[in-house]
């Protein structure tokens, strides 16, 4: 169970707001701009390794990147930072699943029942 804090500094969200005298429409952490700046160039490279092509303009690699960035920050709150939700996904998806075939399991049959009337 989580508690709802009360203190300032958690409420309180580090935000460009724009240049002076020109905001932005929309209100990011600087740390949505951050990541969103990090995964720029990796979907660029990821589809350079694919194409050995380099966009003039890389709107599907923003369009990722966009998506990407909210999805990660989707989870983020002050208990959980975005490098904890990254680490996280990183995680869950290198493991293994449960196999999605039922598997059955060892059985263990004695050959031959010896029965001894003394106790060793």
């Amino acid at each position: 169970m989580r508690l709802r804090t009360d203190d300032d500094i958690y409420r309180a969200r580090l935000v460009y707001l724009g240049p002076p005298g020109y905001t932005l429409p929309v209100q990011l952490p600087y740390a949505q701009y951050g990541l969103f700046m990090l995964l720029v160039p990796l979907y660029i490279f990821i589809h350079y390794m694919f194409t050995f092509k380099v966009e003039l303009f890389p709107a599907w690699e923003i369009a990722l990147a966009i998506v990407s960035t909210s999805l990660v920050f989707r989870y983020v709150d002050p208990d959980r930072p975005a490098r904890m939700v990254i680490r996280t996904a990183l995680t869950d998806w290198r493991r293994t699943r449960e196999p999605r075939t039922e598997q059955r399991e060892p059985r263990l049959v004695a050959s031959r029942i010896r029965i001894r009337e003394e106790l060793v």
